[in-house]
């Protein structure tokens, strides 16, 4: 109760800082705002301090600072909040990560107000012909299609067609900067990887 006490006049900053829980929260925010029929608890901050004593004075049993209460612990306490079937429907309509063809899990960035983004290699999806959508297919996710250095080649909601336009123009200048890294002439045949070509080849 004290150290319920102490954030109640300061709200959650004080909470330690946890990357999942937040995104978890954004994820809640837009699927409200995509599908008002699923009536998910509010996860705002005005929702989450009238409810402290339900999902954060639990957490807290045992505790002497909020400090030591860790990610984990603070994510748990807010899924607490929430069914498992609840959980599981968020899960399925607003994955935090999705496969991509190259066979690994890339995370999906999650801002209420925003579409989606995910942010992977452009050698990770060769052969993909669509963006991935969410929320039963109803939004499509935001690619941000990455240099194997990290940095932004393009930004599209329509794969189809960069690789139909803009992918040729793209590997150009790429292939002389990254050589070790394959830009096929025909993307849409080539294997999906995250690696880099074997040496000499």
């Amino acid at each position: 109760e004290a150290l319920c006490a102490v954030v109640r006049p300061k709200g959650l900053s004080p909470l330690p800082s946890s990357g999942n829980a937040q995104q978890f929260r954004e994820r809640v925010a837009c699927l409200g705002e995509w599908l008002h029929e699923l009536e998910l608890p509010d996860a705002s901050d005005e929702s989450l301090m009238a409810a402290l004593d339900t999902w954060l004075k639990p957490a807290l049993l045992g505790k002497s600072r909020l400090d030591a209460l860790s990610n984990a612990e603070l994510s748990d306490a807010l899924y607490s909040l929430y069914s498992w079937s609840e959980r599981q429907r968020i899960d399925q309509l607003a994955p935090a990560h999705i496969s991509v063809p190259s066979g690994l899990q890339r995370a999906i960035h999650y801002q209420a107000g925003s579409t989606p983004v995910l942010a992977v290699k452009l050698q990770e999806l060769f052969g993909l012909a669509k963006s991935p959508t969410v929320a039963d297919g109803r939004i499509v996710v935001t690619l941000h299609l990455l240099s194997p250095g990290g940095k932004p080649l393009q930004i599209t909601q329509d794969l189809s067609n960069f690789w139909n336009s803009t992918y040729a123009e793209v590997r150009r200048e790429m292939k002389i900067r990254y050589p070790r890294h394959p830009w096929p002439e025909d993307p849409w045949s080539a294997t999906a990887t995250h690696k880099t070509k074997p040496r000499g080849s």
